[in-house]
């Protein structure tokens, strides 16, 4: 599984990623930077500086990653979007779901 969430510029996203990945919640957290947002919010046009963040993990850990992660994330309303992995490199996909396994 890939979610994407969007951090604003000003945090530390390595922050926000470092405790999932130790917790075994990802595989990976990639952060894409600079990003720049343009949408609509309270009924104004908004841009905002961002950064993407791509968390890669198991079906079986996203619950419980997403409780972590929006635990601790800065907006109200975060991005938080799950897609699917149709297929892979078969030796990184067993990396994702060995990184991700309960010892």
């Amino acid at each position: 599984m890939l979610v994407f969430t969007t951090l604003p510029a000003e945090v530390d996203a390595r922050a926000f990623v470092q405790p999932l990945l130790e917790a075994r919640l990802i595989a990976c957290g990639t952060v894409l930077a600079p990003a720049s947002s343009v949408y609509r919010w309270d009924g104004a046009v908004v841009e905002s500086a961002e950064q993407q963040v791509l968390l890669k993990t198991t079906t079986g850990t996203l619950e419980r990653l997403r409780d972590a992660a929006l635990a601790h994330h800065p907006y109200d309303v975060p991005e938080w979007l799950i897609v699917p992995v149709a297929g892979g490199l078969p030796t990184y996909l067993a990396w994702v779901r060995g990184e991700t396994a309960v010892p």
